[in-house]
């Protein structure tokens, strides 16, 4: 009598799993990337929830000046120099640090996505001009393109997420070109011709989806790196006057660092916690879309 063939979940158990699976167990499974995520989610309550948990003006005089954090229980974070609270001042500040970092990110996003993948894809004289403008713009300080930028306009928010997404958006535009430049003839890609796909259905739903990886693990650096900027316009002064933010806490307590350090060093503590957390989250991303370790 023959023996009986195997059961399918030995079979099933013993088959590799494909590349994305992959990814995402490692991500689940990363140190980092779970306490990057957590610590980001907390950043993210605490600003969500900045309406209700501090209904009132960060920048109202609510208390005595100067109040160390938890010499008054009704500002456990203490007050600044004119009576603020630092507490709300932190959760508001995370308001505007965060929804700059987001917004000027989706639209280095949008802009370097767009130019790189025409360059990328298109070749000829398209993807020489489009990168001489590139370059044109990384020969520029990003931090001085934003500081003109703010500077001619009015200084507030979108103004600033504005400015820092302009300012932004050549890294991704070379990296979705070097992606599309590797990927253009593939074999899917060349199936997608055969089968009388248009270019953009080419470019922007068959080589797109595959060029994302990279570009997603940049995401977190954009970020954390609009909210930088931000933070150093507003200790120039240069940020929005109507809105609380790190940078301008910081800013506002330059002057009492030797009698009064813990205005300074709640605000910069956030910005470094944010910042720590996005870089977590961006060498994780790293390492689970690592081909290399896709097998």
């Amino acid at each position: 009598m023959p023996a009986p063939p195997p059961s399918l979940p030995n079979a099933a158990a013993t088959r590799r799993p494909r590349p994305r699976q992959g990814a995402v167990w490692r991500l689940l499974t990363n140190p980092g990337a779970v306490a990057g995520a957590v610590l980001l989610l907390l950043i993210l309550l605490a600003a969500a929830t900045a309406p209700w948990s501090f209904p009132q003006d960060p920048l109202d005089m609510v208390g005595p000046p100067i109040l160390w954090p938890g010499q008054d229980p009704a500002f456990w974070l203490g007050t600044d120099t004119m009576g603020r609270d630092i507490a709300a001042g932190l959760a508001h500040g995370a308001q505007v640090s965060l929804t700059v970092g987001v917004t000027a990110a989706l639209l280095s996003l949008a802009i370097g996505i767009a130019v790189g993948a025409t360059a990328g894809y298109a070749g000829g004289w398209a993807d020489v001009v489009l990168m001489r403008i590139t370059e044109l713009l990384q020969t520029i300080p990003s931090f001085l393109l934003v500081v003109v930028i703010v500077a001619i306009g009015r200084p507030s928010v979108p103004v600033i997420a504005l400015s820092i997404g302009v300012a932004s958006w050549p890294v991704v535009a070379r990296l979705v070109r070097a992606e599309f430049r590797t990927l253009r003839e593939a074999e899917f890609v060349q199936a997608a011709r055969s089968s009388g796909f248009g270019h953009f259905r080419i470019a922007f739903l068959e080589i797109l989806p595959n060029a994302l990886p990279p570009v997603i693990v940049t995401t977190s650096v954009l970020v954390a790196n609009a909210i930088l900027i931000e933070s150093a316009l507003s200790f120039m002064n240069m940020g929005d006057p109507n809105a609380v933010s790190w940078g301008s806490m910081i800013g506002d307590a330059r002057e009492m660092l030797r009698t009064a350090w813990y205005l300074a060093a709640l605000p910069g503590l956030s910005i470094v916690l944010t910042v720590l957390s996005l870089n977590l989250l961006g060498d994780a991303l790293n390492d689970a879309f690592n081909p290399r370790l896709a097998a």
